[in-house]
């Protein structure tokens, strides 16, 4: 039997005909909003080092009052290609899980086919677009930095755990794609022209993206009984765990390379307090900007039990207490 058919009775066709139609509108969106890396984003253009990269709602570069102008822009500089990079990182798992996940549908909705290869596609295009960009910043800015994971590694990681915690851990990180866009990225005006146009275009492709995740999750959580998203709840902590201790690696490397690369002393509490910013900003970066997004909370309120929901933030807390 066709995976895809093989559901639960409370997969039904009511469902499956909404659904039809919402894959046929992320394709409809996907054709329409469909850019090209050097048509469309770079356009021969470089990187404007006079201009902040990650705005500061997100770097969190206001709680260190002990930086000047140029050391407050080099900041959210380091954090912009940390930023980049990390998205590339993410999208080599989400591209081979979307892959997957098509699978299902092979025999199946073509429409629900075709929108899945869109999206695979359009992650793949994602990862050139941020090697590109992390040339371009190779480049210019000061020799020394560090990426703490490897991208296959983590993608085999990630795609060992079940697929309902993966697609969890997928939908979370679109949904902070958008988040991140409008709540600080659109409203900041004095970023860096180049960097600013970069997250709007994967912006423009990421919102169909949260769609057909949230269609592809209650799709598996329809598939798998009680005891398996018990598992798959465990799987997603697991994820979270791992994604923290990225992070934290990272954050450690960022911030010895922001302290060399000033050329000025630090002291030891300011060096303590600019890994503290980093951790925190990293944290709500990659992880409660997402997980604590309400979208995701709706959905999983609906998907997961009260006592799976309190498990899976009780982690939460754990990693990224609510200040």
């Amino acid at each position: 039997m066709n995976a895809a058919t093989a559901r639960t009775p409370q997969w039904n066709a009511e469902v499956a005909a909404a659904d039809s139609a919402r894959y046929a509108r992320c394709i409809a969106v996907s054709r329409r909003v469909r850019w090209e890396i050097d048509r469309d984003v770079i356009r021969g253009r470089d990187f404007d080092f006079d201009r902040t990269f990650l705005p500061a709602g997100l770097s969190l570069v206001d709680r260190l009052d002990f930086l000047d102008t140029d050391e407050r822009r080099f900041f959210s500089q380091v954090q912009g290609r940390t930023y980049a990079w990390m998205f590339g990182l993410c999208e080599r798992f989400i591209g081979a899980k979307m892959l997957q996940t098509s699978g299902l549908h092979w025999l199946g909705d073509q429409k629900a086919l075709e929108a899945l290869v869109r999206f695979s596609d359009e992650e793949i295009k994602h990862q050139e677009l941020f090697r590109r960009l992390e040339a371009l910043l190779e480049a210019r800015m000061p020799d020394g930095h560090v990426k703490t994971a490897q991208a296959n590694s983590v993608a085999q990681f990630v795609l060992a755990r079940r697929s309902w915690a993966v697609l969890a851990l997928v939908f979370m990180i679109e949904l902070f794609v958008q988040r991140h866009y409008e709540e600080s990225i659109a409203p900041t005006q004095e970023l860096c022209p180049l960097w600013k146009d970069v997250f709007l275009f994967h912006f423009r492709e990421e919102c169909q993206h949260s769609i057909l995740d949230e269609i592809e999750w209650r799709a598996e959580n329809a598939r798998i009984t009680h005891d398996e998203r018990d598992a798959a709840v465990d799987d997603l902590i697991a994820l979270l765990g791992a994604v923290d201790d990225i992070l934290r690696a990272q954050a450690d490397a960022d911030a010895a390379y922001f302290v060399a690369a000033c050329g000025r002393p630090f002291g030891m509490r300011q060096q303590l307090q600019l890994l503290d910013v980093l951790r925190r900003a990293y944290r709500w970066q990659y992880i409660a900007s997402g997980a604590r997004h309400p979208r995701f909370s709706s959905v999983l309120a609906e998907l997961a039990t009260p006592a799976q929901r309190m498990r899976l933030d009780a982690a939460l807390v754990s990693i990224v207490p609510e200040d």
